[in-house]
């Protein structure tokens, strides 16, 4: 090739170059969500307070989910009105990734048919990336009441309508749907005692005598069942559970429609980029596959549950609105 002709020739490969290294200069930085995501430490809100169930999973999650995702977790407590001041934070923060929410059947599905005053929709508001875990509720007596079963529960309750109570951690929450299904079920006329403040208050009430029985998260009353300070009496689960075994389901003690559980999962606001969740859910997904925090979850009573998809999780959560909305209405259940 004539040297005049070779000269042009590499001329033009380096405009060309010049001008394709121009054009991709001119391109819009990479979408939030791929390669940069997380550039800093994630937020994990919690609509509790400190000491709770939700608590405690989020930090037992907390240091395995950092170490998946090369960015710590800080756990952001925004406790008030049933976990509506958290999840409504929540849902309006920057859905970048970096602040994500732990709810639970409380906050995402029990809360919007019984707060009126709710300024978010969580179903619209949230995108949920997978479960974490599933709270088994236990049925529990205390310690003055004659009753070690659930038969001779109904019994009692039916010789004295009227004089037994139940405890719970306030109008709508969760322990008092349960006990308003299992009531409804039994045809038992019982007086309803709300606290709030999460189930510390009531499980002291009903340790005290103040109350006579009440559902309640395994985590929080464990310890007391183990020393024999309340009795146990069933587990509203499908099958028994490891940490009681010898306390059978309410299917075992004749009512196989009351099963429920309180059921955590991680959300993220709406128009988070599908990058990050898929990014989240496989962390997650890591995180909780360490031995190291399902041992320490398990120790609580706290099995792991997870999604092979957000679709999945997805699909769960929109039944149970549906499923835990209609109880609400239907025990006329308000906190507004």
């Amino acid at each position: 090739m004539p040297h005049g002709m070779q000269g042009g020739a590499i001329i033009h490969r380096l405009v060309s170059a010049g001008l394709a290294a121009l054009a991709l200069a001119l391109l819009p930085p990479p979408a939030c969500g791929q390669a940069a995501y997380p550039d800093r430490p994630i937020r994990m809100i919690v609509p509790f307070a400190p000491g709770g169930a939700s608590d405690a999973i989020a930090r037992i999650i907390a240091p395995k989910l950092g170490d998946a995702l090369g960015q710590p977790i800080v756990v952001d407590n925004r406790p008030g009105a049933s976990g509506n001041i958290g999840m409504e934070a929540a849902a309006r923060a920057a859905p970048d990734g970096h602040a994500i929410f732990l709810g639970n059947i409380g906050t995402i599905a029990i809360n919007p048919a019984i707060s009126h005053r709710l300024s978010i929709d969580p179903l619209r508001d949230f995108m949920p990336v997978t479960h974490v875990a599933d709270v088994p509720s236990v049925l529990v007596a205390g310690p003055g009441v004659p009753a070690n079963t659930v038969a001779e529960l109904v019994a009692l309750a039916h010789a004295k309508p009227g004089e037994l109570n139940f405890a719970t951690t306030g109008s709508g929450s969760l322990s008092h749907l349960e006990m308003e299904r299992f009531t409804r079920a039994a045809r038992l006329d019982v007086v309803h005692i709300p606290y709030g403040a999460g189930a510390g208050r009531a499980v002291t009430g009903l340790l005290g005598g103040e109350t006579h029985v009440m559902f309640v998260t395994l985590p929080s009353v464990i310890g007391a069942i183990q020393a024999g300070r309340l009795k146990a009496l069933a587990v509203p689960t499908v099958r028994r559970i490891p940490a009681l075994p010898r306390v059978p389901t309410m299917a075992e003690a004749g009512f196989p429609d009351l099963v429920s559980g309180s059921w955590q999962g991680v959300f993220v606001p709406a128009g988070t980029p599908r990058p990050i969740v898929d990014r989240l859910h496989r962390a997650l997904l890591a995180a909780l596959d360490s031995p190291q925090t399902r041992q320490r979850l398990e120790a609580s009573g706290i099995p792991v549950v997870t999604d092979a998809t957000p679709e999945e999780f997805a699909a769960f959560v929109r039944a149970e609105t549906v499923r835990w909305g209609k109880a609400a209405r239907e025990a006329g259940a308000t906190v507004d």
